[in-house]
C-alpha cells in the first residue's frame, strides 16, 4: 500500500476507485465499504483509493471539544488498511479553508480535477461538502457531466453490521472490551514504549511494564483489569493489565497503564510495546493490605489464562 500526503501523486494512478471518509477503528462496518471497494476496481480494471483526514475534523471544527478520543493511531490505521488490501491511502491536512469547500467544487476541483477519479465508491448516507451539503444524488448528477462511475452501499448491506466507531467507543469507555472487539473485527490495542515507573510490583511478585508515551489522542477504555496479549522485542506473550489509579498504594495517584507479562524475564525500559485487550476481568478495587491485593492479582492471572484460552482456536 502507497502512503501520499500529496493530492497532485494520485495522477500516476490507474483508474483510482475511491472513497472517502475518517475511517477511525477501520471497524466490521468499514470493511463492508473496503470490500466493495476492491470488487469495483477488479471490475474496473483500477486501483483501490481512501481519501481521509488528520487531524479528525471534528477536532478542527470544535476544538473546544475536548472529548474526542480515537479508536486508531494513524500507524494503527495505516497497518489495519494495509492488511485489509488497501492499494493507495491519501492522508491530507483538515482545515477549516477544507471545510467550507462546496460539495460542487470538492467533486470538480479535487475529485476530477485534482485527483482524476475513475469510480467513487460511497454509503448511501454520505455527506460532504459545505454544511453537509453533498450527497449521493450529487454524486449521481457530477457523474454523468464530469465521466465518472459512481456506486452505492445500499442500506441493507452496511445497516446489518450496526457498527459504528462512535457504538465501539462507549463500549471500550464502558469496560465492555469483549463487545467492541466483536464490532471491530479484532483486538483492541493500545501502543506505546515501556517507562521506569516506582517498580512496586517487582517488591511484590509481580512486576508490570509501565506504558507510556501513549498517542495523545488515543482512546484509553475504562479503569480495571484485562487479560491481553502484548507484542514486545522479545517475543509475544499472554498477560494481563491493569488501568486506573492505584489507589491501594497511593492517594490521588496518576492514571496509569501496567502490564505484567507472562514468562517475561528482562525489563524492557524505553522499548515498544502493543498490547491487544481481550477480556475485561474487573473492576479496580482500593485493598486493605498488600497481601489482599497480591492474592487478588494471583487469581487475575488465573482468571485471565482461563479467559486467554477460551479464546484460542
Amino acid at each position: 500500500m502507497q502512503v501520499h500526503t500529496d493530492l497532485s501523486t494520485l495522477r500516476t494512478v490507474t483508474r483510482p476507485v475511491l472513497t472517502t471518509g475518517t475511517f477511525d477503528g477501520v471497524h466490521l462496518g468499514h470493511q463492508v465499504i473496503l470490500d466493495r471497494l476492491k470488487a469495483t476496481a477488479r471490475r474496473e480494471g483500477g486501483e483501490t483509493v481512501l481519501f481521509t483526514f488528520h487531524p479528525h475534523p471534528r477536532m478542527v471544527l470544535f476544538p473546544q471539544d475536548n472529548d474526542l478520543r480515537l479508536l486508531n493511531t494513524p500507524e494503527e490505521k495505516r497497518l489495519l488498511l494495509e492488511k485489509a488490501g488497501l492499494d493507495h491511502l491519501l492522508v491530507v491536512p483538515f482545515s477549516r479553508e477544507f471545510s467550507r469547500i462546496h460539495a460542487l467544487d470538492y467533486v470538480r476541483d479535487i475529485l476530477v480535477g485534482q485527483l482524476g477519479i475513475h469510480a467513487m465508491v460511497i454509503g448511501y448516507d454520505h455527506r460532504f461538502g459545505r454544511n453537509r451539503e453533498g450527497d449521493i444524488e450529487l454524486l449521481r448528477r457530477t457523474a454523468d457531466v464530469y465521466d465518472f462511475l459512481v456506486e452505492e452501499i445500499p442500506a441493507r448491506e452496511i445497516d446489518h453490521v450496526k457498527v459504528s466507531s462512535t457504538k465501539i467507543r462507549e463500549a471500550l469507555l464502558a469496560g465492555h472490551v469483549a463487545q467492541a472487539n466483536a464490532l471491530l473485527g479484532y483486538p483492541f490495542p493500545l501502543s506505546g514504549i515501556v517507562v521506569k515507573g516506582d517498580q512496586l510490583g517487582r517488591t511484590i511478585g509481580w512486576p508490570t511494564a509501565n506504558i507510556g508515551a501513549i498517542d495523545a489522542y488515543k482512546l484509553i477504555p475504562a479503569d480495571g483489569v484485562y487479560a491481553i496479549t502484548a507484542t514486545t522485542l522479545e517475543g509475544s506473550f499472554k498477560g494481563m493489565m491493569s488501568i486506573g489509579v492505584r489507589p491501594t498504594v497511593k492517594e490521588n495517584g496518576e492514571r496509569t497503564v501496567e502490564a505484567h507479562l507472562f514468562g517475561l524475564e528482562k525489563e524492557l525500559y524505553g522499548t515498544a510495546i502493543t498490547v491487544r485487550l481481550h477480556r475485561y476481568l474487573r473492576e479496580e478495587l482500593r485493598f486493605h493490605s498488600m497481601e489482599a491485593m497480591k492474592q487478588r492479582i494471583a487469581q487475575d492471572k488465573v482468571e485471565a489464562l482461563a479467559a486467554l484460552e477460551e479464546m484460542e482456536p
